[in-house]
């Protein structure tokens, strides 16, 4: 038997179908999106992990750079201020004044340095005649000994057949030794000053004494140049 349905109820049983056949397409639409957003998401995470892992690779070591040690600071010096109470008197004022005028003259000034004296210098008196006479180390014989070993003849004299005596003055100071030795009498060719030489090179003698001190005294010498 063939059950009828009225109009309506077709109606009702379209419209449930379609309802139903809406919520499931609804359904799946919701779902799809979840799924999307599920999936960019891990992506995304995917995505940061990776970055990480790169950046974390292509990170560059460099050196740590040592602290410097800093030298040490120098103790500020203090500067002691001392207090002068008003009523101390201070020695020595200096009065300047400042106001200056232009049309002023102002006188230069001239240094004159000091002057020094010069001092003068007292030489020992030299004696001619003292109570005990220099003497040559060994008498006079030992002089003219000395003299005759040593003199050289000079060959301008020998050529020009020069020959005399050449007469040296020296003095003999109180420690024997010789100075000022000059010719007060000579016969030139080269003579005089051989004679000078010889006498510079003596040996110190015996000083002269006046009143039991040593002195200054004069002396003087015979050089004899005699061509044999």
């Amino acid at each position: 038997m063939e059950i009828k349905k009225s109009p309506k109820a077709d109606l009702e049983s379209k419209k449930l179908t379609f309802t139903l056949i809406g919520l499931v397409v609804t359904l799946f639409v919701v779902w799809r999106v979840f799924e999307y957003k599920s999936y960019d998401k891990q992506t995304i995470d995917d995505l940061q992990r990776t970055v990480e892992v790169i950046e974390e690779e292509m990170v560059e070591i460099t050196k740590q750079e040592q602290p410097k040690v800093q030298p040490p600071q120098p103790k500020p010096q203090v500067t002691q201020i001392q207090v002068v109470e008003d009523d101390v008197e201070v020695e020595d004022e200096i009065d300047i004044n400042a106001e200056v005028d232009q049309d002023e003259v102002i006188e230069e000034y001239e240094f004159t340095p000091p002057e020094i004296e010069e001092e003068e210098i007292v030489e020992a008196e030299i004696f001619k005649v003292v109570e005990e006479m220099p003497e040559f180390p060994g008498g006079s014989a030992k002089l003219m000994e000395y003299i005759q070993k040593n003199i050289k003849y000079p060959m301008m004299a020998r050529e020009s057949d020069i020959q005399g005596r050449v007469f040296v003055n020296f003095v003999v100071e109180p420690d024997g030794s010789i100075s000022n030795v000059a010719v007060l009498r000579g016969i030139g060719g080269g003579c005089d000053e051989e004679a000078v030489r010889v006498v510079n090179s003596m040996p110190k003698w015996k000083p002269g004494k006046q009143r039991g001190s040593a002195v200054r005294c004069a002396y003087t010498v015979p050089i004899i140049f005699k061509l044999q």
